[in-house]
């Protein structure tokens, strides 16, 4: 397991057991391979929200707001047409270069993204993140799961997150499809676990 998900995992316990993804499909659809580091995540956590902010998507999550491949199509839309009218970060000017969200910041409307250049492994994507309703775009040395770990534990180096940790309520993860399978209610309510904090998994 990578540390930064099994480092989660102490802070966060998993809501149940694991269960896996149509990988192979959810692949094609996208283009691309996706980090072994989400799929941990995701087979771990499912599509959920940690600390009511950062929004795991999920390809199988049956509402589209929060679903890996239909948030992929709708933002490379949305940063299409806005790159028509606004210049290009020079990050994504190289050719090839390409962004795809893994996370969505809970009423900010800003994303986390995957920054996948040419050439590069899924596993050497970097995490890059838009503030959403401003052109400042954030970048980040590191895996998803190591940049979500430094979020819930204070150490990421970001102004987007002033909130975060929240001490001293616990850490907690809500999943917005329990059951992670297409026929989950979308009106169920989602189930809320209150999980332990750093400090008292550090005990």
């Amino acid at each position: 397991m990578h540390p930064a998900v099994e480092r989660l995992t102490e802070l966060v316990p998993a809501p149940g057991p694991r269960r896996s993804r149509d990988w192979p499909t959810a692949e094609q659809e996208l283009g691309t391979p996706v980090p072994a580091d989400y799929r941990q995540l995701i087979e771990t956590y499912g599509g959920g929200v940690f600390d009511e902010t950062i929004w795991l998507l999920d390809p199988a999550c049956p509402d589209d707001d929060y679903n890996l491949l239909a948030a992929t199509s709708e933002r490379d839309e949305v940063l299409a047409n806005l790159w028509q009218t606004e210049p290009v970060p020079d990050q994504f000017q190289t050719a090839g270069a390409r962004v795809i969200p893994w996370a969505y910041v809970e009423a900010s409307g800003a994303y986390l993204y995957w920054l996948a250049q040419p050439g590069q492994q899924s596993n050497e994507w970097t995490v890059t993140l838009n503030e959403g309703r401003g052109p400042q775009w954030e970048h980040h040395d590191t895996q998803c799961a190591s940049f979500l770990l430094a979020v819930l534990t204070g150490l990421a180096a970001t102004q987007h997150f002033p909130h975060l940790p929240n001490r001293p309520a616990p850490v907690r993860l809500q999943r917005r499809h329990p059951g992670v399978t297409p026929q989950t209610d979308r009106r169920e309510a989602p189930a809320r676990l209150d999980l332990p904090t750093a400090d008292a998994a550090e005990r």
